[in-house]
């Protein structure tokens, strides 16, 4: 009896784990078109939900473009990409949104902010789903919507599997 209740303990956690990590919610910024001088990132970032634990990805050509996080709203409207946070070139850039409140993103590239390559972000706390447009009728969303809620599914049907397993072996 005692090994099914650590079974049933394990299960518990491991499910926890799996759950949160499904619920993280991947953003490519400027979706397809990724981060690109031809995106309208406004209406993009208005069609998304920014929670604690999501991630924005940056994907574009290096030495074309770049991503630059600035301090604050004076210096995303200017385009002074002069006080950064912090500046990435890699094309394949990741940023961890770890707390709620409003980030600046701009192109470090001269010319591009001022085109409108910027984006603005509010990160907020709470359970609503993190990408809005999943219940849209934007069929890639949705479609990365049903593939994480499978993916949670699935391996919450693997743990149990797995602790019920477990169960079984330390009985005998």
């Amino acid at each position: 009896m005692e090994a099914l209740r650590k079974s049933l303990l394990i299960f518990a956690i491991v499910t926890v784990i799996i759950q949160n990590k499904a619920m993280a919610a991947q953003h490519v910024v400027g979706g397809s078109q990724g981060w690109d001088e031809s995106t309208d990132f406004n209406s993009w970032a208005s069609g998304e939900t920014f929670k604690i634990g999501d991630t924005l990805v940056f994907r574009y050509n290096p030495g074309l473009h770049s991503v630059v996080e600035v301090e604050g709203e004076s210096a995303y409207k200017s385009c002074d990409t002069s006080s950064s946070v912090n500046s990435m070139s890699a094309g394949n850039d990741v940023v961890k949104l770890n707390k709620p409140g409003t980030r600046y993103f701009a192109c470090g590239t001269a010319g591009h902010c001022d085109q409108g390559m910027k984006l603005k972000i509010t990160t907020v706390t709470g359970n609503a789903p993190s990408n809005q447009a999943a219940t849209s009728s934007n069929p890639s969303s949705s479609s990365s919507a049903d593939s994480r809620r499978f993916s949670t599914a699935f391996f919450t049907f693997i743990a149990a599997i797995f602790t019920l397993h477990m169960a079984l072996v330390f009985q005998l």
